[in-house]
């Protein structure tokens, strides 16, 4: 296989442009899961952690796209439930939209009921580490799936485009998410929207795997007014933030 071809061919350098630009928005999904779950370990673990769940997902990425025609028989169907044809990939698709929708209101109730476990959960160390980065690998293969059949569409069989989008997207992310995570962690109330975000994006997960489209210009178009708006709030909680005066010190005694 030469490898260089592709770059002979203008739709080439114009899917590869497309590509790697859908594959970083699609990676938002990544970034706010990597975001809640690193703030699990310890501190001094959470820039490797976060650098780990980016590269596992631009591993499964290249994986799945080595094993297309694996990939293309999980669309076919393996039974029917009330009318929705039901294939490999839609089970997958609604495994990870049911866990999606568990986590996420798992620890939107332990935020509101306070973090006292989450200092327990800390002193706990690698094993945490590593329970957490399974959870990251886990749902990297069910986001990747989507990711893969739309660069397949994209594409048109350049596969070499296709994983060259998907290292290129990974490092822009890698590049951006400590800056992200930490932003998260700043503000507790994005804290609690990315939580809601991601239970938006577990709803379409489950949606698809049941043959029940949503377009995810809808659902993306919901998180980035939800998002302004929260920008708003926070400017405007800095504007109205009570300001301590001082005056002369009366004496004491």
């Amino acid at each position: 296989m030469d490898w260089f071809s592709w770059m002979q061919h203008g739709e080439a350098w114009v899917a590869l442009a497309t590509l790697t630009t859908l594959e970083i928005i699609l990676g938002i999904d990544n970034v706010i899961f990597i975001s809640i779950l690193s703030g699990k370990v310890p501190e001094a673990d959470r820039q490797r952690v976060r650098k780990l769940g980016l590269l596992f997902a631009m591993l499964s990425r290249v994986a799945l796209l080595f094993a297309l025609s694996w990939i293309m028989r999980l669309t076919a169907t393996l039974f029917t439930v009330i009318g929705a044809e039901i294939s490999g990939r839609d089970l997958i698709l609604i495994a990870g939209g049911l866990f999606l929708l568990a986590k996420s209101t798992l620890e939107i109730h332990h935020k509101l009921e306070g973090d006292e476990h989450e200092t327990e959960e800390l002193q706990r160390g690698g094993g945490k580490i590593m329970g957490v980065l399974i959870q990251i690998a886990l749902l990297d293969l069910v986001f990747s799936f989507d990711s893969v059949i739309t660069a397949v569409g994209m594409a048109e069989g350049y596969i070499e485009v296709m994983i060259l989008a998907v290292m290129i997207s990974v490092g822009v992310m890698i590049l951006f998410v400590n800056a992200i995570c930490d932003f998260v962690e700043r503000n507790p109330t994005f804290k609690i929207l990315a939580l809601s975000f991601l239970i938006l994006i577990g709803v379409s997960l489950l949606g698809e795997g049941l043959d029940f489209h949503i377009p995810k210009g809808y659902v993306y178009f919901a998180m980035a007014f939800s998002f302004v708006i929260e920008l708003l709030n926070m400017r405007l909680r800095k504007k109205t933030r009570p300001v301590a005066l001082r005056g002369p010190k009366l004496p004491t005694g």
